[in-house]
């Protein structure tokens, strides 16, 4: 048995907010929005309140941020 099978398994669903998430649907992990990683819920560090989006680390973040500012 493992880290996850403990937790409960699936992807959870959360709603980001200023500096805490929400859980809608439990689960163990979420993946991240640029590289599909699964983030394990208590590894989780980094997302996007306006876009509602994880990422698995700062550089996943500023790859999402270079995509945007690209598009605008």
């Amino acid at each position: 048995m493992n880290r996850i099978d403990k937790i409960g398994g699936g992807e959870a669903e959360l709603v980001y907010g200023d500096g805490e998430y929400h859980v809608v649907n439990p689960g163990a992990y979420v993946t991240c929005a640029v590289t599909g990683v699964h983030i394990p819920l208590d590894e989780l560090r980094y997302w996007n309140v306006d876009l509602q989006e994880p990422y698995a680390t700062p550089e996943a973040s500023l790859k999402r941020m270079q995509e945007i500012r690209g598009k605008a």
